[in-house]
């Protein structure tokens, strides 16, 4: 029962983390029906910008609190990583909107080797360390032989996530931004007719995922305290995962099917074998979208004529 309590609370950790980006994911593909497979390695800069950030901030500013000085990190990364994905979105995809499908798939793959071999050269090939940020702990039960504990961090990620999915399911619900981007999902062809500015909203869509994924990489940076120019890909192929698990096109179901990967994750890790957990995690994808193939919480694919 220890051991349950601690991957419970792990899981939901690491999943809050994959759901924030899978949130990316799905708000892309919505509105244009487009996999952008770079949003991992947008990710992936948001970390190292976060990083540098935190160390210039504390080492030669000499900003000594904690609080202060992530909250502004969260807004260097978050306006970092919005403006080199509002570049990719007018350089790589913007062109080939009208192209043949497999046209920004391929755009979408070279601006993730771009990303990833940019970051390799400008900052090393090896892991990046940051100290300890918020180490300490709460125990939330102590059998005596295993205690149980919920570190500040843990919290702290796991209360950004439920605040920022609450805000942005209210962004797109209750603002006009979040009607032109349901309108454009629709039929984005009758929105340009109705007054919406298309292009403006498919850049903001873009420019709000990518600062998701900073604030992702920032979380991700505080739990594990270090990075790496090749962390953009597994993390972003699980949280694509995630998308789809949960219904690509579903804000809800986004974090939801983050959870549930992080939860596979550390379940399978604990339970089984940790060279496996990957496997547990897609052969669950597998098996729901045999049964479910719009996912958990997506809405079936309605066809125009």
């Amino acid at each position: 029962m220890d051991i349950f309590l601690q991957q419970l609370i792990n899981g939901l950790t690491l999943g809050s983390i994959y759901g924030l980006i899978a949130i990316g994911y799905t708000m892309v593909f919505g509105i244009i029906g487009m996999v952008n497979f770079a949003h991992g390695d947008v990710f992936m800069v948001g970390t190292f910008t976060a990083l540098i950030a935190f160390l210039l901030l504390t080492t030669l500013l000499g900003i000594t609190s904690i609080f202060l000085v992530l909250a502004i990190v969260l807004v260097v990364a978050m306006a970092f990583t919005g403006l080199v994905s509002w570049a990719i979105e007018r350089v790589a995809y913007r062109p080939l909107r009208g192209s043949f499908r497999l046209a920004p798939m391929i755009s979408a793959i070279g601006m993730s080797i771009l990303l990833s071999n940019f970051v390799q050269v400008a900052q090393g090939p090896r892991n990046k360390a940051l100290p300890p940020i918020l180490p300490d702990v709460i125990v939330v039960w102590d059998s005596g032989s295993y205690a149980v504990t919920l570190a500040y961090k843990q919290i702290l990620i796991m209360v950004v996530t439920a605040v920022l999915l609450f805000a942005f399911w209210w962004l797109v619900q209750k603002t006009a931004l979040g009607r032109a981007q349901r309108a454009c999902e629709q039929d984005r062809k009758m929105a340009a007719l109705l007054g919406v500015d298309v292009d403006r909203t498919i850049s903001l869509t873009f420019v709000i995922g990518a600062a998701l994924a900073a604030v992702a990489g920032v979380l991700y940076l505080t739990y594990y305290g270090v990075v790496n120019f090749a962390d953009g890909f597994v993390p972003g192929v699980k949280a694509f995962t995630a998308a789809v698990l949960g219904g690509i096109g579903s804000l809800p179901g986004a974090v939801l099917g983050g959870l549930l990967i992080g939860l596979i994750e550390t379940f399978w890790s604990a339970y089984f074998s940790i060279e496996y957990k990957d496997v547990a995690a897609f052969s669950i994808l597998a098996i729901t979208l045999v049964f479910m193939p719009q996912g958990l919480l997506g809405r079936p694919e309605v066809e125009k004529v």
